[in-house]
């Protein structure tokens, strides 16, 4: 039976964020981690520990109510944790975690198996070999130590069969990278430090950077990063890119560009709305709302660079959006569109600092119309 208190895991009101107010969360190999201590701690002494105490790589002690347990009359344990994320708009945020436990014989270490709702890797270029279940490396030591303490406590062997579910996990896994990278069947155990800090975005930055790997194991020298699915569409029809070289970068322009510094490809498309690659072309590598916003003053100098005169300067820079600013521009036969690529390609150009890496730009706008390109430059032609 589900416990009320499982999405308020003990812990969870105390992980604040003492300068904003915001609560942390605990990640999905956090989340697996407690459930299986919990059931391997029921295996050897017919009890489940609730809440059972874990330790994350960093030295914190959170403890996690069971939702779920349950001694199946084949020698099976069954312990399950609901996911708090805390104050993160987590697509996984009250999924419920399940962790079945059964003993093997002495010498066959910890296996890992994908239960229903946890993803398989069928593509290379991840941190795990194909065929394999998708509970990353982290989350598997975690595991593995647990089991190990668990063991030398209670007097077990530390030889056990581990099988991670998650209910309605295959459903949430269409909101995430997982179909892109090539794991089917559900979502991915995650989670280097245990703990989900609010609004950091790491998970999503984590998956442009498996992306990227996948994309090179593939063979691909040509991605794409784009800011969401209208500019895919637009890079797909542009240059005839598989999926798997698509990158789906959102805001984080800064991160597909560091990570290709350190990890190349031989061409790098940046495709996205004008307003959004403008930001870029300023010199931001976030693109959110929030934390970059639409610098009129430098589109103003822009369209000066492309031949407007002080009118039409002064009319974008006090334009109310880009757009207005770009459809000002239009009328008068100034290239703004263009201009904003190519000052973004160069921008680009400058974080790869020097990788093998040729860049070239789509600005498009809302309905997928290109508004503006950069041709393809590299680090020779600057």
């Amino acid at each position: 039976m589900a416990d009320p208190r499982a999405g308020q895991a003990a812990g969870g009101r105390a992980a604040q964020l003492a300068h904003t107010g915001m609560r942390h969360g605990w990640t999905t190999g956090s989340c697996a981690t407690a459930a299986t201590t919990a059931a391997y701690t029921a295996l050897l002494t017919g009890e489940f520990p609730d809440p059972v105490t874990i330790t994350l790589p960093r030295g914190q002690t959170p403890a996690f109510a069971l939702a779920a347990e349950r001694v199946h009359g084949d020698g099976r344990v069954m312990a399950a944790i609901v996911k708090d994320a805390g104050d993160d708009p987590d697509v996984t945020h009250g999924a419920l975690i399940r962790s079945t436990v059964r003993a093997l014989p002495a010498g066959s270490g910890v296996v890992f198996r994908a239960g229903p709702g946890v993803g398989t890797v069928t593509r290379p270029g991840l941190p795990l070999p194909v065929g394999e279940p998708a509970i990353n490396p982290v989350p598997r030591q975690m595991m593995r130590d647990h089991v190990a303490e668990t063991a030398a406590r209670l007097g077990g062997t530390a030889d056990v069969e581990i099988e991670v579910s998650v209910d309605h996990g295959e459903e949430i896994a269409r909101s995430t990278w997982n179909p892109r990278l090539g794991i089917l069947g559900g979502i991915s155990i995650l989670g280097t430090t245990g703990i989900v800090v609010p609004y950091s975005c790491s998970a999503w930055i984590d998956s442009i950077r498996r992306g990227v790997d996948v994309a090179r194991a593939a063979g691909r020298t040509h991605v794409a990063g784009c800011t969401g699915s209208t500019s895919e569409k637009v890079a797909v029809a542009v240059h005839g890119l598989p999926e798997d070289a698509l990158l789906d970068m959102g805001d984080f322009a800064g991160a597909v560009l560091k990570y290709v510094r350190r990890h190349p490809v031989d061409r790098l498309t940046v495709a996205g709305g004008f307003a959004k690659l403008s930001k870029l072309a300023a010199g931001h590598l976030d693109l959110h709302s929030a934390r970059s916003q639409v610098d009129k003053g430098f589109l103003a100098e822009l369209a000066r660079r492309g031949g407007a005169g002080e009118e039409l300067v002064a009319a974008v820079a006090g334009a109310n959006t880009g757009l207005d600013a770009l459809q000002r521009c239009a009328a008068a036969g100034v290239p703004l569109g263009d201009l904003v690529a190519a000052t973004a390609r160069d921008e680009a150009l400058a974080v790869l600092r020097g990788a093998p890496v040729t860049v070239d730009v789509i600005c498009i706008d809302r309905a997928g119309t290109i508004v503006g390109r950069a041709e393809p430059r590299g680090p020779r032609d600057l």
